[in-house]
């Protein structure tokens, strides 16, 4: 099994290469890219096989592009289309054409298949500063927030990241703060079996209570980390966006400096809705992270060239931690993103 994390004996990272936010488009296009790394385990050459047929939906037409035999104006009014149908928005859009362009210039491409590499490494370049790692054991415990609209996915991507922390040998900790649904509670009880960790739960309580309790057991029990569902909400409905404010100063007031991480998850069926989610969730909130569902299932997939384009403007980007292309446990995994474009073009 690929392991996101490991025991903790000092501050953890989940593997990938750090990459800092830069200011200028230039910038980014110049930066070297890390050769790609053959996989050693087969349970990732699994999960390559499966990022590549998920992301079919999304990349066929961006790959059709290049099956011509001339670079001309054609071809890039064609890839730019693409990129639209695909949901990178038009920003983004802009950004990897100009890129590709003074790529295609300085290598001196002659093929359409060369044009087709050298828009793999400027996707890339554009994708790199959102492959961070989630860092584990700095904090005892290490506090995540989970926040996301109904149908994202989020309470089984909590079921599924704990699975891997449990298997790390991390003492995980489940806060059942969406009190407002039994079957909330009841899935995540559910997956609080499987993986046979603890979980702090309340029928009809309230949820900042719920969480200022978890945080508080947490500590006490000596758990590595404490993870809090709560309710899924719309960015529109302001009065459950306060509530989540709300249950953030908590957790702040149950552990200095918590939460730690705050992530939201995101289906990616939804397209440049997805960005405005971001941007709305990460206003109120101050995301630190972001795990991205159901990459399998959608055509919209270029939603992430848009999402880092946005985060650039941030002092720090919101990075990508962890990705997903199926309703397996291993279907679940850390985001890589040179492994994305290259699925994505395949």
């Amino acid at each position: 099994m690929f392991s996101f994390f490991k025991k903790k004996v000092a501050p953890v990272d989940v593997p990938a290469p750090a990459a800092a936010p830069v200011a200028e488009a230039a910038a980014v296009a110049a930066r070297p890219l890390p050769e790609p790394v053959a996989p050693t385990e087969p349970e990732r050459r699994g999960w390559l096989d499966k990022l590549r047929h998920g992301l079919r939906k999304t990349g066929s037409s961006i790959a059709q592009v290049f099956t011509g035999t001339q670079i001309d104006d054609a071809l890039y009014e064609e890839l730019e289309s693409a990129l639209l149908m695909a949901d990178a928005g038009v920003k983004a859009t802009e950004f990897l054409l100009a890129d590709l362009k003074r790529r295609v210039k300085e290598a001196k491409a002659a093929d359409p298949a060369a044009v087709k590499a050298l828009l793999a490494d400027a996707i890339t370049a554009l994708l790199l500063p959102l492959q961070q790692g989630l860092h584990v054991g700095e904090h005892a415990p290490t506090v995540v927030m989970v926040v996301g609209v109904n149908g994202a996915g989020k309470t089984t991507s909590i079921g599924k990241l704990t699975r891997h922390l449990a298997e790390a040998n991390q003492k995980v900790l489940l806060a059942a703060a969406d009190t407002f649904r039994a079957a909330a509670r009841e899935q995540l009880a559910v997956w609080a079996g499987r993986n046979r960790v603890e979980i702090v739960s309340q029928e009809g309580g309230d949820p900042a209570a719920v969480t200022f309790d978890a945080v508080t057991a947490g500590k006490a029990r000596g758990c590595d980390v404490v993870i809090a569902d709560t309710a899924g909400r719309l960015t529109t409905q302001l009065h459950l966006m306060e509530e989540l404010k709300k249950i953030h100063r908590v957790i702040g007031k149950a552990m200095a400096g918590a939460p730690h991480e705050v992530l939201l998850v995101v289906d990616g069926n939804t397209g440049q809705n997805a960005l405005s989610q971001v941007q709305l969730f990460d206003e109120a909130l101050g995301l630190t992270g972001l795990i991205i569902t159901k990459l399998d299932g959608t055509a919209k997939g270029g939603v992430l060239a848009a999402v880092a384009l946005w985060s650039r403007s941030r002092e720090k980007p919101v990075p990508v931690y962890f990705i997903g292309v199926g309703e397996k446990l291993e279907d679940l995994q850390t985001f890589d993103a040179r492994e994305f474009a290259q699925a994505l073009l395949a």
